[in-house]
């Protein structure tokens, strides 16, 4: 079965970024389903924002179980047919300073924000296949900026206990300009458009709510990104004022 309604899957988003990004696709008339670890939270948050009006559906996803993504793509097959739009929002962040930072910690940052990547993408990459124009985008952090660290900008946040996250985010970028160029040579994927967004110092959990932009400004970007037109660009990094160095 084929929806003629444009289909979009989140992750991570029963709170902060990713509900905003599924609330706003939602208001484009996009059907939405929701991914979250916590399945009773996202079917509580998928029935709030069904009752603005959008096309809402809770899926219990965690982007770490192998398996379980395997049955959430063949759940989309299944019900919707094919995939529109991916957003990778799904993320993990621990304080600690470098010093302080052991392998273990940082094992479990990279299994949500970079392996768990893989694992979503990889599952349901011949659902996008199928879309007449396929979007992907990476949820990243402007702190992944190997340009802006290097060169000592200011960055918004506490430098000094991110080290994990902000390397775990790098690596996702990698990971968005690898898949850009293999995209560009795969006839059947050559159609699919892979970015990286970066939502700025965005009050969230993960932040305890210190970051000075609203999550309905960081969702921005993400959800330009995703409902980019043929002409849009792919395998770049993006805030929502256009691109963002490397």
């Amino acid at each position: 079965m084929v929806d003629s309604e444009l289909v979009a899957l989140v992750t991570g988003a029963n709170r902060g970024l990713g509900r905003e990004t599924a609330r706003q696709l939602a208001g484009k008339g996009i059907a939405v389903l929701l991914g979250a670890r916590d399945a009773e939270r996202g079917a509580a948050v998928a029935a709030e924002l069904a009752a603005e009006g959008g096309s809402v559906t809770a899926i219990p996803l965690d982007v770490t179980d192998e398996a379980g993504v395997a049955a959430v793509a063949a759940r989309i097959r299944d019900r919707w047919g094919r995939l529109d739009v991916l957003v990778n929002n799904a993320g993990a962040f621990r304080p600690a300073t470098a010093v302080e930072t052991t392998a273990a910690p940082l094992r479990d940052i990279f299994e949500v924000n970079v392996y768990g990547v893989v694992t979503v993408t990889h599952a349901v990459l011949p659902l996008l296949a199928r879309s007449a124009a396929p979007r992907i985008v990476n949820v990243s952090s402007t702190t992944a900026s190997l340009t802006l660290t290097a060169a000592g900008e200011s960055l918004p946040g506490n430098a000094a206990v991110r080290m994990a996250y902000t390397a775990s985010k790098a690596a996702l970028n990698m990971l968005t300009i690898q898949y850009a160029r293999a995209f560009r040579l795969d006839p059947e994927l050559a159609h699919l458009k892979i970015n990286s967004a970066t939502p700025g110092y965005t009050a969230t959990d993960m932040n305890q709510h210190q970051g000075i932009r609203s999550v309905h400004d960081g969702a921005r970007a993400i959800v330009e990104l995703a409902t980019l037109p043929a002409d849009g660009p792919t395998g770049g990094f993006f805030n929502d004022e256009g691109p963002v160095p490397w």
